[in-house]
């Protein structure tokens, strides 16, 4: 994959916070912060699929109706009631 140069401007806390964190696991500086926002992106991603798995868990049984409805199993019409 092509890499794209990035340049972002933090304090020197922060800057020595990144060094120290990326040294302490064998990783250069770009790598550790690749690696963090491949996690934060990941997170994201991660809290989308659970809050969709809770709200499914939520609804099922109105899903199910309505899916069972559409197969004509539920009004015998074969189409979902309004």
């Amino acid at each position: 994959m092509a890499k794209t140069q990035l340049n972002v401007r933090v304090d020197e806390d922060t800057a020595r916070a990144a060094r120290e964190r990326a040294l302490a696991r064998g990783l250069s500086v770009n790598r550790y912060i690749e690696e963090l926002v491949r996690q934060d992106a990941g997170e994201a991603g991660r809290t989308f699929v659970d809050a969709a798995a809770d709200f499914m868990k939520q609804y099922e049984s109105v899903f199910a109706e309505e899916f069972a409805e559409t197969r004509g199993t539920g009004t015998g019409s074969g189409e979902a009631r309004s």
